[in-house]
């Protein structure tokens, strides 16, 4: 017993001693995965990046799509959570745990951390990291393709080919994006496109030789004879980015068009990179809506699927790597009322997104001013499903009970003020954020029936998962930074 004590004495001893050893400000030691060496580089790679997107959204669309019934609940897969190899990483960026787009595009894209708002800059907001879309330009002359349903110069896509201190620079990132050089841009439109008296981005855009075009038909037509494209949607919401999944119709051109698209832009012999993101899951999810949250989700899964059909074709050449820049809303499924159930079905009666019914809600009172509560609640109905108390609704959890009518009343109220004299104290905001009153309080409500809830109208610090298929996959498996995503794609695809 006592020469088992003396040893581990010893051992401690040493275990101490090598730690003091080591030089002032080195990390303690971690454990270090031999990752398997891939015979061969892929040709053709795809970054997916649900804005967002941690494991409760992937989750809740999962749950949409499955089975609710008791005694047989199970999960719809998604193409991407299919994917043999899955990992996970960390979102933190110099600045905070709870990081930003900008940030977090740039580790992405570029293998650093940075401050909150900047973009391809380094903490000093001086150092110019080149990012993975431009060293394949350049080093490999592949073909590059940038597509968002967000503003195409907002920060996640601006990450791939823009270099400047703040995110809000956003006629310096379009002019950037003009003088890429990249092959193809697609998605929402270029915000503040015009500074005062300066040419305008689309402009600079044709004359370095980009066609531009918001014409669908156009759209489906592109080919590799196309040239430099930047193809934009034909329809524009929320600011200028594509309309959200739950809002398109017949004459929208989806995520998945075009990335379809963007693959016959593309292709060629040499390689091409497409970074895809789907950035309104982002913008749903800081409103608290999840019903636009999960058709965006599964609209994104629906572009994935082009890209594992053109994977297909080329086995031996594709990687496909989707993950998320960060988390969002503190999404939860689970909430107080509802204790272990769920009924994510009823989500399928909202109609619109919280955007769409903002509108709706605004011409019905350019219709009449004096619109009453009564009257919203017809509205109500029509495109959320939620009926007053006792009313006869399709599903007897849509009936509002008492004090979520009261709830709903007070917040109509407030939305019927100008912005101005609405209510402007530390619990409005944790009820309403920055939004609407009437239509976030109907998100809430149908939400937290659902068995959803959520913390927060802002980014959180959850660490987001990593999905990987193809060629040189298995190098994202386990855990580590988002800095890491670069430095495995730069190793794979062999650029310096």
């Amino acid at each position: 017993m006592k020469k088992r004590l003396i040893l581990v004495l010893l051992l401690l001893a040493a275990v101490t001693l090598g730690l003091a050893a080591q030089p002032a400000g080195e990390s303690t030691p971690t454990w270090e995965v031999t990752e398997q060496q891939t015979a061969k580089a892929p040709k053709y790679v795809f970054m997916f990046i649900g804005d967002g997107m941690s494991h409760v959204q992937i989750n809740a669309a999962q749950v949409l799509k499955g089975n609710n019934t008791k005694g047989s609940v199970s999960l719809e897969k998604l193409t991407f959570t299919e994917f043999p190899v899955s990992g996970l990483q960390t979102t933190y960026d110099a600045t905070s745990f709870c990081p930003d787009s900008a940030s977090t595009a740039t580790s992405l894209s570029s293998g650093y951390k940075t401050h909150s708002g900047v973009l391809g800059l380094g903490i000093d907001k001086q150092y110019v990291g080149k990012n993975i879309a431009e060293r394949l330009k350049e080093q490999k002359d592949w073909k590059v393709g940038i597509v968002s349903t967000v503003t195409i110069n907002h920060a996640t896509p601006a990450a791939y080919y823009a270099h400047v201190p703040s995110r809000n620079n956003y006629y310096d990132i379009g002019v950037q994006m003009a003088n890429s050089g990249f092959d193809y841009f697609a998605g929402g439109s270029i915000n503040k496109a015009e500074d005062g008296g300066k040419q305008s981005i689309y402009t600079l855009l044709e004359e370095q030789g980009y066609l531009v075009t918001d014409d669908k038909s156009e759209i489906l037509s592109l080919s590799s004879k196309s040239g430099k494209v930047y193809a934009q949607s034909p329809r524009l919401q929320d600011g200028g980015a594509m309309p959200y999944a739950i809002d398109m119709d017949a004459d929208d051109v989806t995520l998945a068009q075009f990335v379809k698209k963007g693959i016959d832009v593309l292709d060629n012999e040499k390689g091409f990179f497409m970074m895809v993101e789907s950035g309104k899951i982002d913008w749903a999810c800081h409103a608290n809506d999840a019903a636009s949250e999960i058709r965006d989700l599964l609209a994104f899964d629906e572009a994935i699927q082009e890209a594992v059909a053109f994977a297909e074709a080329h086995p031996d050449e594709t990687l496909i790597v989707v993950t998320g820049d960060h988390e969002t809303g503190g999404m939860t499924i689970g909430f107080a009322s509802t204790g272990y159930n769920t009924a994510f079905n009823i989500l399928e009666n909202q109609k619109v997104s919280y955007v769409a019914f903002d509108g709706i809600m605004q011409e019905a009172i350019a219709n009449n001013p004096d619109l009453s509560f009564q009257e919203a609640l017809v509205l109500v109905e029509e495109y959320f499903g939620l009926v007053p108390p006792g009313s006869k609704a399709s599903s007897e959890v849509l009936a509002l009970s008492s004090l979520e009518y009261s709830r709903l009343e007070e917040a109509f109220r407030q939305a019927m003020l100008p912005k101005g004299s609405r209510a402007n104290d530390q619990l409005s905001y944790q009820l309403y954020g920055s939004y609407n009153p009437f239509s976030i309080t109907l998100t809430h409500i149908l939400n937290n029936k659902a068995g959803i809830g959520w913390t927060s109208y802002s980014h959180t610090g959850t660490p987001v998962g990593v999905f990987a298929y193809g060629v040189g996959s298995e190098m994202f498996a386990g855990s580590y930074d988002n800095t890491d995503i670069f430095a495995k794609l730069k190793s794979l695809v062999e650029v310096v």
